[in-house]
């Protein structure tokens, strides 16, 4: 049994993290059996960060990483037929959505005012004293502190969502009116797209990266079909 270690569901979403998230959506796209035992923590992660799975005593971090493992060993029946040009379309459209998009939206939740008051009462609030109180700055200048390192965070506010506006509007026209983002099949591209792209629609951290999308109905009829194929609701 496949052992999947993330953060406990928020935002009526299955995971807050679009990683977690993303992991757990492969794995009900392909449906392999797992489970996911309570009080994960990334304090216990193998690199600090959630998700993580253990199989068959094999521990695996990084989201990315867990994908490949699980092609490896279980088959890959959502990317085999895929040819050279899709491979390259679906590598491409994940470094956007994990390696830019990720960022325009971290700042989103974590450092605008509006999403901070929100995030930090989902993710904290349940906290007993006096951690309700002490971790959150510190969560929050240890985004702040990535952001500025990744390169995102040296940009002004309306930069930044000018930058993750731009991306939205290439997955909106790349999607345009096929079912998944390579075509008539799903993907593993796809468990990036529904996770991050839910994560922007469906919580409620209103910002210009959400009001954008929101502008291109496809995205959300996108996640309403995954949604509704792989979590029955």
């Amino acid at each position: 049994m496949i052992r999947l270690y993330q953060f406990a569901p928020a935002f009526g979403l299955p995971n807050a993290s679009p990683f977690c998230m993303k992991v757990e959506t492969y794995l009900r796209m392909t449906g392999l059996p797992y489970e996911c035992p309570r009080g994960a923590s990334h304090f216990k992660a193998p690199k600090g960060k959630l998700p993580y799975i253990e199989d068959d005593g094999k521990v695996v971090a990084d989201s990315s990483f867990i994908i490949e493992h699980l092609k490896r060993t279980r088959g890959d029946p959502l990317d085999a037929q895929l040819g050279a040009l899709e491979r390259a379309h679906a590598i491409a459209f994940q470094r956007l959505l994990e390696e830019d998009l990720y960022w325009a939206a971290a700042y989103s939740r974590w450092i605008d005012e509006a999403g901070w008051v929100v995030a930090r009462e989902a993710f904290f609030g349940r906290l007993p004293l006096p951690l309700r109180f002490v971790l959150p700055p510190l969560a929050r200048r240890g985004i702040r502190s990535q952001l500025h390192g990744q390169g995102m965070g040296r940009h002004s506010r309306d930069e930044i969502y000018a930058i993750g506006c731009r991306d939205l509007t290439a997955l909106a026209d790349f999607l345009g009116g096929k079912p998944f983002f390579l075509g008539e099949r799903p993907a593993s591209l796809d468990a990036s797209a529904y996770a991050f792209l839910a994560n922007l629609l469906w919580v409620p951290v209103e910002s210009p990266l959400k009001a954008h999308a929101k502008t291109r109905p496809n995205l959300e009829a996108y996640c309403r079909r995954m949604r509704d194929r792989y979590y029955g609701k």
